[in-house]
């Protein structure tokens, strides 16, 4: 049986249970915050086959060697991936177009850079897609945040206020609508029942598609940088 401790339960005011199997192969309980300990240790005990087999299975996948951020390496931005070019001379120490551009003098602060753009495209172009489907749909959040997650590609509490990865912006805009519409559909379905699947086949009816894109290729977006 795996073994997991009480650092790897993360309380919240979600209202049910959920193991999640990180990019690295760690284990997190998500759990209500006032859920007895022992209720949580036996669903961990009942769900311990399916714990060990999905470590064995994210343990054996094919891992990305880590960005070294020289010329020709290649970074992700909206599904489609775009070559680095080093540059001796430029007026900016990062820039996008059609590709992305590192003044040689910024490289030891490279990792930073990238991070800084994927977040600021994140916060623009995520909040344009999440307020137009909740317009349209008559959805109402509390608030919006962009977060630095690795394995949780969006959440909602239970007040309604949403978030979401900023790696999200390295996948097609068909996988950012996707968890836009899994979101939503959290406003008034706090579970993943039958009735909240069909509101995100409501909001969003090509969703399954997205779905299956991210669980094949999440990790690696979690382990780029």
């Amino acid at each position: 049986m795996t073994n997991i401790t009480h650092e790897q339960i993360v309380r919240s005011r979600r209202r049910t249970l959920a193991i999640v199997i990180t990019h690295d192969a760690r284990v997190e309980v998500r759990s209500p915050l006032n859920m007895p300990v022992e209720f949580i240790e036996k669903f961990i005990e009942r769900k311990s086959a399916w714990i060990d087999r999905k470590i064995a299975e994210v343990a054996s996948r094919p891992r990305r060697a880590m960005k070294e951020f020289v010329e020709g390496e290649t970074f992700p931005y909206l599904g489609v991936s775009y070559p680095l070019m080093i540059r001796d001379s430029a007026s900016e120490a990062f820039s996008f177009d059609n590709g992305f551009y590192l003044a040689v003098s910024a490289h030891n602060g490279a990792k930073q850079l990238f991070i800084d753009w994927y977040r600021s495209q994140a916060a623009l172009m995520i909040k344009d897609r999440l307020d137009a489907r909740a317009l349209s749909n008559k959805i109402s959040y509390d608030k919006f945040r962009i977060t630095g997650a690795r394995s949780k590609w969006g959440s909602c509490s239970g007040r309604g206020r949403l978030c979401f990865s900023w790696r999200l912006v390295m996948a097609p805009l068909n996988v950012i609508d996707y968890v836009v519409a899994h979101e939503l559909a959290h406003i008034d379905r706090k579970d993943h029942s039958k009735q909240f699947w069909a509101r995100v086949a409501e909001l969003f009816p090509e969703y399954r598609e997205s779905e299956s894109w991210l669980k094949d290729n999440g990790h690696f977006l979690a382990g780029i940088i």
